[in-house]
């Protein structure tokens, strides 16, 4: 474990340039602002582990090759684009090189762990996955699917309350307003913060893999129905009570209300799985790991 701690440190300085752009970008970045978090939490999880890695041997595994020629492939590919005169964008500059410092990190995982205590540490292993952050295409496919599906949820809230409305696409024409579903308004960093969440609460909440694969699903619609519910509510007041509530606090810094609302279904359907397992006994097959 030190000599990993050793060479997880070099590695950092190698790469220290691109992890002080990722703290730059992540606090003036809402999306990702969550990214220094993301260590923290894993090195929290490695050492609850220290007693159970303390009595596993190391020995270097043939599965550092992997990551290895990712990461080299991945450094290789940049540098080459890069003298050819390709100039990307920094969000997907710092996704090529985090990418390529995340595969190295496991690569010496491998080497100096082993495969036994790299699986016994694969959920804080992994969870570092979300240090590296999305292209921009992925962000744009993200924002716009939440985008669609908000409005969707928002119309299905509208019609059950008997309103009139005419929707075209994104726009939503209201008695004495009209309301677009901005791309701004996808709510795609709760969404993202939420499913963050899950896989956290899910492992160590959860010990059957189903479990926890369902938790993290659940929380998709749920942020949709999240989003739209905020839309809705928007609508509402709009209507209701004063057009100008479009420019009011609750659009402009409502989001964390609405998040945290979000999670009283979000717990409930983690107690409710947490007590299924509790109430089967052992007919479940545990997982301890993901």
């Amino acid at each position: 474990m030190l000599w990993f701690a050793g060479y997880g440190l070099l590695l950092a300085v190698c790469f220290c340039r691109p992890l002080f752009e990722l703290g730059r970008y992540a606090a003036k970045t809402d999306l990702f602002s969550h990214i220094p978090l993301i260590p923290l939490v894993s090195a929290y999880l490695v050492w609850q582990k220290r007693g159970e890695l303390a009595a596993m041997g190391a020995r270097p595994s043939r599965w550092a090759a992997l990551p290895l020629l990712l990461g080299l492939t991945a450094i290789g590919t940049y540098g080459l684009l890069w003298q050819r005169g390709w100039r990307p964008v920094p969000e997907d500059a710092l996704c090529v090189l985090m990418f390529a410092f995340y595969c190295l990190l496991l690569a010496g995982g491998f080497l100096f762990l082993g495969s036994g205590q790299m699986y016994a540490l694969a959920f804080p292993l992994g969870f570092l996955v979300f240090l590296v952050p999305f292209p921009v295409f992925v962000m744009d496919a993200l924002e716009v699917f939440f985008q669609h599906t908000s409005a969707d949820a928002t119309n299905g809230m509208l019609a059950l309350t008997g309103m009139p409305f005419l929707r075209d696409g994104l726009v939503f024409r209201l008695p004495g307003i009209t309301i677009q579903v901005a791309q701004e308004c996808s709510g795609i960093r709760s969404s993202l913060v939420l499913f963050i969440t899950s896989l956290l609460a899910g492992h160590l909440f959860l010990r059957t893999l189903w479990r926890r694969a369902f938790l993290a699903c659940f929380v998709v619609p749920l942020g949709i129905l999240r989003n739209g519910f905020r839309i809705f509510t928007i609508s509402m007041l709009c209507v209701h009570v004063d057009p100008n509530m479009i420019n009011s606090p609750i659009h402009r810094q409502g989001g964390p209300l609405f998040f945290a609302l979000s999670l009283l279904p979000f717990f409930l359907v983690l107690f409710y799985l947490r007590k299924s397992e509790s109430g089967r006994g052992g007919d479940d097959v545990e997982t301890n790991q993901t």
